[in-house]
């Protein structure tokens, strides 16, 4: 009996299939597979080609390309085509919604991270 390989997106949806989610949920979603972190990391500050992105991984080429489908449909990657290539980059601006909701949820978390590093490295007092 063969093994069948799990799909890169997730089996079952918390959301009703009458209301779609809401983008910071799909770009949550997109985000909770290390695979699909690390494809993020990759074309964080330049473009690559798919295949290139494949050659990081030890996963299939098919694997890569459905992750890539994935980030693609929450918005985290753009697609330009140069020939028969198409290069892969981050749009940065998606993670927008991420960041709202977490500073909605975490308000003073700077604030905290400030006092803590302040409090962890105080400046030398000038005489």
């Amino acid at each position: 009996m063969a093994q069948r390989k799990q799909s890169p997106t997730s089996p079952t949806s918390p959301t009703s299939p009458t209301s779609p989610p809401s983008p910071p949920d799909v770009v949550l979603r997109a985000l909770a597979d290390p695979h699909r972190r690390q494809i993020l990391r990759l074309v964080q500050h330049t473009e690559l080609p798919a295949g290139q992105i494949a050659a990081s991984f030890t996963l299939t080429q098919q694997a890569v390309s459905q992750h890539i489908g994935v980030l693609k449909q929450a918005g985290l990657l753009t697609e330009r085509r140069e020939g028969t290539r198409r290069l892969y980059a981050l749009h940065h601006e998606s993670l927008e919604p991420v960041r709202e909701l977490l500073s909605e949820l975490w308000p003073d978390a700077l604030s905290r991270l400030k006092k803590a590093v302040e409090t962890a490295h105080p400046r030398p007092s000038k005489r």
